[in-house]
């Protein structure tokens, strides 16, 4: 009776010692909660449920998403402490959320540096591995970083120089508190104008301009009232997906590099979505009256030059001096090589 007594104990801690070293056999699955704030109607929505879908897959059912869509998480700030807190896992996040983690992200957005996709191309291949590592040293793992189109100018009235958008009231949004600021410094009149409130802002005479996605201008019919948008690329519009390292370090090491590899696929998909998406837009927009007022060679470098004049004020306040000198040196050499 002993002897069985004896291995019974002997079985019982066996069993013990194997869940405990092998958490995956003691817990079959994980619910991981997505936080977004894109609707699910649209095709980055859809890019993050089949990302979901992905997840769920590559790791043979073991991570469970649950994506909350449409902002009801909460806006970008409640969804950054919800992701810190981990009462969400993983977020999808616009320039903003990614900023806040890692601010050096934030020299991409500097006006007129970047001018088009291949130049963002290039920057990106040689800046994303160190903001990969920079947002791990933070507390995250970079899901994805994708393209989301570019910024215009959209206006009531024709703007072709900098100084046509000098002499009107340039609606800035109020969450995007740097960028507004780099705008005062470039001598624009500013107006704090919530992007929710973009359309009334226009209708009350409160703002005459603001600077735009095309695929939001389009969305929110905004182009109805401002119909002019300046063919000069303003700055490239960036979302990524993030997910904490508590959570990262929870999933099993043998599923880590198929979740990472599925997420690119998707932010190609993303990318590609989105373009499309925004070509779409514009040819929608132009089609119920918009008007492109496509700048010349010279009338671009205007803007290129204007906004250089002001860098020494610019840099090492707003944006962070090493990444604008990365980038700026990047794009140096890209089109010396063209």
């Amino acid at each position: 009776m002993k002897l069985f007594n004896v291995w019974k104990l002997f079985i019982i801690s066996g069993v013990l010692i194997f869940f405990a070293v092998n958490p995956l056999s003691a817990q079959r699955s994980m619910t991981i909660r997505l936080a977004s704030l894109v609707p699910e109607n649209t095709a980055w929505g859809q890019s993050i449920n089949r990302l979901a879908a992905e997840w769920n897959r590559v790791t043979n059912g073991y991570l469970n998403v649950i994506v909350l869509h449409g902002g009801t998480a909460g806006d970008e700030a409640k969804v950054m402490g919800l992701l810190r807190s981990n009462q969400v896992q993983a977020a999808v996040l616009t320039s903003i959320g990614l900023n806040s983690v890692a601010p050096e992200l934030f020299a991409i957005s500097y006006p007129f540096l970047i001018r088009n996709d291949a130049e963002l191309d290039e920057v990106l291949k040689k800046i994303k591995p160190d903001l990969d590592a920079r947002m791990h040293n933070s507390g995250f793992v970079s899901m994805a970083l994708a393209r989301a189109g570019w910024v215009k100018i959209f206006s009531k009235t024709p703007v072709v120089t900098p100084d046509d958008l000098r002499r009107i009231k340039f609606g800035t949004p109020s969450a995007e508190q740097d960028m507004m600021q780099a705008f005062r410094t470039l001598g624009y009149n500013v107006v704090p104008a919530n992007l929710t409130e973009t359309l009334f802002s226009f209708q009350s005479g409160r703002i005459d301009a603001t600077y735009l996605s095309p695929v939001y201008a389009a969305a929110q019919q905004i182009f109805g009232i401002a119909g002019n948008m300046t063919s000069v690329n303003v700055a490239p519009f960036m979302g990524g997906i993030l997910m904490n390292e508590v959570t990262w370090r929870r999933i099993p090491e043998n599923y880590r590099s198929s979740i990472l590899e599925a997420s690119k696929r998707i932010e190609k998909d993303i990318e590609a979505s989105i373009a499309s998406l925004e070509t779409e837009a514009i040819t929608t927009m132009l089609k119920y009256g918009l008007k492109v007022n496509e700048l010349s060679m010279q009338q671009n470098q205007m803007w290129y030059d204007d906004t250089a004049r002001y860098e020494s004020r610019l840099v090492g306040s707003l944006f962070n001096r090493e990444y604008y000198g990365k980038i700026n040196n990047i794009l140096s050499e890209y089109r010396r090589g063209r």
